[in-house]
């Protein structure tokens, strides 16, 4: 009997004082209140009169500023982030960012990912699947920004220097050769932030038990909750429902 509590003080020892029940999750769906605004293609098929239009006008390109789910009218690509975290406070699992590399990439003249999570400790590797060239324009608020060209179906891809701040805000991604192109991306250095999915639903796990504050942003609308403070129990979830963002603040 001796040797066995021996045994168990030994591997309790071998635990890290951060272990699962010390985390807890959050989650949430943002869905629009009232009849989303009808949004024209950015570029219309067959269209002769932007550039490049063997590739950019092969098929249209949605604007996807503001995308509705039509059954539950969730929100898509909306960030929902906690801007302060204690760096030792981090879950162990969470420390190091994975994947190490974040890919952003273009198809038919629009942006894969159009919005990105980066942490300063990540990489990004810019591609291209189209047959043309494209540039890529960051306007961070802090830091320098970024304007390079990408080359016609550079699969290897361009690799960023690392980001040197976080920003408090999503920043602007553009391609100049073809301006109705935009992405968005949220630099932070910690691993708490979420898009939301195409029914506006998204989670946030392994928080550190305690009180934080949460920010909700959308492009069009910019905040659609500046400040949200919830609480993270141990070894649990707190769920936010539904957030609902006004139809009017959603102005073409």
């Amino acid at each position: 009997m001796k040797r066995l509590f021996a045994a168990a003080a030994i591997a309790a020892a071998l635990v890290p004082s951060s272990f699962a029940a010390d985390y807890g999750k959050l989650t949430g769906q943002v869905i629009l209140n009232g009849d989303a605004p009808k949004l024209a293609p950015k570029v219309k098929k067959g269209s002769a009169d932007v550039k490049d239009p063997q590739v950019c006008a092969a098929g249209e390109v949605i604007n996807d500023e503001l995308v509705v789910d039509s059954k539950s009218k969730g929100i898509a690509n909306v960030f929902v982030y906690i801007k302060k975290v204690d760096a030792a406070k981090i879950h162990p699992d969470l420390k190091d960012p994975k994947p190490a590399e974040v890919v952003f990439d273009r198809k038919g003249c629009q942006f894969v990912q159009h919005a990105l999570v980066v942490r300063t400790d990540q990489t990004v590797i810019v591609k291209s699947d189209d047959a043309i060239q494209h540039n890529t324009h960051t306007f961070p608020r802090k830091q320098e920004g970024a304007n390079f060209i990408v080359g016609a179906s550079d699969r290897t891809g361009i690799k960023m220097p690392k980001f040197k701040s976080t920003e408090s805000l999503p920043i602007e991604v553009k391609c100049d050769i073809h301006p109705w192109m935009r992405a968005w991306w949220l630099i932070t250095d910690n691993p708490y932030a979420a898009i939301t999915d195409t029914e506006g639903k998204f989670t946030l796990d392994k928080i550190p038990a305690g009180e934080h504050e949460v920010v909700v942003w959308q492009e069009m609308s910019g905040y659609i909750e500046k400040k949200v403070t919830v609480k993270i129990t141990a070894n649990g979830t707190t769920d936010l429902k539904q957030i609902k963002a006004d139809a009017a603040k959603f102005k073409p």
